[in-house]
Order: structure tokens, then C-alpha cells, then sequence
């Protein structure tokens, strides 16, 4: 698969994991609730570097770790489907420690597994190795110096989580102040591997949130309330308003929509347009993008929901297995064709200076 990739002049980005993890060690030591899955993960890396790194040249450590914590091991929705009330209803775990444990030897994997590649592999094949998060952002429902406070932290208790380790040694103040002794500590020399232990950050940004502070007055129990994530309450709407247009994909969720309209997925070019607008224009002010990926390129089998929803460019008939451009995609082909990035780096996608369109 890699040899025809390349032959048709893709260049692949290799994701090591996106969530999943061999059963054979999740019955043996319970997967990333044990140190011993980071000795594991960097064994496995090695392999990978040494057996494709000769064509590989962007590696991604782990996809969503921040998502996976906090789905597999807080809220229990995704596997291993562990959780304590008041946050699930699961057969085993503990909310309120779990997700950092396993936080910590998932940063601690990924930084075995980029030491590895900085060591041994990265001078003869030229390649990069980074992570990819997911990323909402936050507003503070407020001007308050409170609600803007909320507002930082739910970004420590999300993303910062693992990129502060990652790239200062050591986790977010915010998120030491208020768990404290739960939250696991790096050895000396672990901070000195951790500082600067990526050559690229990979986000997955999905929507946005309104955020009140929970921990100087009184909320409603809901998402992002508790300790554990921070004491900030999340809202998709002020006074009723929404922060954004809801569902952009309006036929996805929709297991009985006609093909046609499926494939006349005009909100979505509306979505693609604003979202590659605005990237643009960060892009002029600085902010160092270096590509975009549209996901997906194919209506595909979802991590949790199998078939049931749809949001590829191009739609799959899953008993013929034809596959068809939908509007997304020729206007996509054709926004990329009609645009000449020019002064571009070698290997980067994306370019400081962009043709405005």
C-alpha cells in the first residue's frame, strides 16, 4: 500500500496509534494503566522506524490521547469502557485517578518512542515525529476575570494536559493546584527526555465552547464541572444563542438519507470554506502552519460508529463499493488547483505566503 502511495506522489503521515490497543496486553498488564506499555510501545515503534522509516518521513505517535483518556478511562464510553459514577456506570474503574495514569504513560510512550527515532533513525532518514490532540477551544461566557480563568484552565485540562510535558518537562499549573497529589510526578531524568520531545503538533479541531468558572460560584453538575476536569462548565450556548452554526453536516447522523443529498453536501463547503479562510489568515499573521488535512477523504468505518455515519469527500456504496465525488469534493479539487502557493519549504504542505482567494 505504501509503494503504490508513493508512487502516485502522496506523501504518508503515519499515525503509531489512534486509541486502540492489543487485547493480548490489555488482559495482561491492563494496557495503559501500567508503566510496562510504555517499554512495549517504544519496542513497537522501533520497528516501525527501522522497517518503513526509509519512506516514511512524518511520523504521528499517538492520535487524540487527550480523547482517549477521557472517553476510555473517565467517562468509560469508548474501551476499555472504564469509569466510576458519578462519571459512568462501568463493571471497573476509577474516574478520578485512571485518566491520569494513563496519561502519564501514554506522554511517557510517546517520548521512548521519539527518543528512539531522534537516536537512531532520524539523521539517516531525514524524517520528522510529532503527536496529534484534539482540540476544542474555549470562550469564557463572561468578561469576568473568573469565566476567563475557567476558560484557561479547561484548555489545561484538555490540551495542555499533554503538550506542557511535553514540550516544558512538567504538567499545567492549574492542573497541579487543584488535583494535587493525583497527579502523577516525572522523575529528573524523564523531564530532561520530555522538554522540547516532539518536532511537530498535529490538532483535531471539531467546535467550540462557552466557559463558566465552577470553582468561585455555583454551577450545575454537567460536562466539565467536576475537579477532574478543572471546575468549568462548558456550554454550546449563551442566553440561548449558539457559539456556531450546530450541525454543518446536516444529512451525516441520518441513516436514512438519499444518496442524492448526501452527495450535495453544500454545508459542508460552506464549513470548508470559513474553516480554510480563517487558517489562511492566521497563517498571515503568523501562525506557523505547516498543512491541512480534510478528514476524510472517504466514507469510512468511524471508530465508534461504524458505518452509521457518513463525512467522507467521497461517497462509499458500501455494497458495491463505488465511489463517487460529492459537491466537497470538486469544489475542494478545485480551490487546491486554482491556488499557487509560491516560496514553499521543501516537504511542507502549507506555506507562509498564500494566495488569497
Amino acid at each position: 500500500m505504501m509503494f503504490f502511495t508513493l508512487s502516485a506522489g502522496i506523501e504518508p503521515f503515519v499515525t503509531l496509534t489512534h486509541m486502540d490497543f492489543p487485547q493480548e496486553l490489555e488482559d495482561r498488564y491492563g494496557s495503559w494503566l501500567s508503566p510496562e506499555s510504555q517499554g512495549d510501545f517504544a519496542y513497537y515503534a522501533d520497528i516501525c522506524f527501522k522497517s518503513f522509516g526509509d519512506r516514511v518521513k512524518y511520523w504521528v505517535t499517538f492520535n487524540e490521547p487527550n480523547f482517549q483518556v477521557k472517553f476510555g478511562y473517565q467517562a468509560g464510553t469508548f474501551p476499555p469502557s472504564r469509569c466510576s459514577k458519578p462519571f459512568g456506570n462501568c463493571t471497573y474503574g476509577d474516574s478520578e485517578k485512571e485518566p491520569f495514569i494513563t496519561a502519564h504513560n501514554i506522554i511517557l510512550a510517546h517520548i521512548a518512542a521519539v527518543h528512539i527515532y531522534r537516536t537512531k533513525y532520524q539523521a539517516t532518514q531525514g524524517g520528522s515525529i510529532g503527536i496529534v490532540l484534539h482540540c476544542f477551544w474555549y470562550e469564557p461566557i463572561s468578561n469576568s476575570v473568573a469565566d476567563k480563568l475557567a476558560a484557561e484552565r479547561a484548555q489545561s485540562f484538555s490540551i495542555n494536559w499533554f503538550l506542557d510535558p511535553i514540550i516544558f518537562g512538567r504538567y499545567p499549573q492549574e492542573m497541579q493546584d487543584i488535583l494535587g497529589s493525583i497527579l502523577p510526578e516525572f522523575s529528573t531524568t524523564e523531564k530532561q527526555k520530555l522538554k522540547q520531545g516532539l518536532d511537530f503538533i498535529g490538532i483535531n479541531h471539531y467546535t467550540s465552547y462557552y466557559v463558566q468558572d465552577c470553582m468561585f460560584s455555583a454551577c450545575e453538575p454537567g460536562p466539565g464541572t467536576s475537579k477532574m476536569e478543572g471546575y468549568c462548565a462548558q456550554s454550546s450556548q449563551k442566553n440561548g444563542t449558539p457559539i456556531g452554526e450546530p450541525v454543518r453536516y446536516g444529512d451525516m447522523n441520518k441513516p436514512n438519507s438519499t444518496t442524492e443529498s448526501l452527495l450535495h453536501d453544500v454545508e459542508r463547503i460552506k464549513y470548508l470554506a470559513g474553516y480554510l479562510d480563517a487558517l489562511s489568515t492566521a497563517i498571515r499573521k503568523g501562525a506557523d502552519v505547516r498543512g491541512y488535512f480534510v478528514w476524510s477523504l472517504l466514507d469510512n468505518f468511524e471508530w465508534n460508529s461504524g458505518y452509521t455515519i457518513r463525512f467522507g469527500l467521497h461517497h462509499v456504496d458500501y455494497e458495491t463499493l463505488r465511489r463517487t465525488p460529492k459537491s466537497s469534493a470538486t469544489w475542494y479539487r478545485n480551490l487546491i488547483s486554482q491556488h499557487i502557493v509560491k516560496d514553499c519549504k521543501k516537504h511542507y504542505m502549507f506555506c507562509n505566503n498564500v494566495v488569497e482567494y
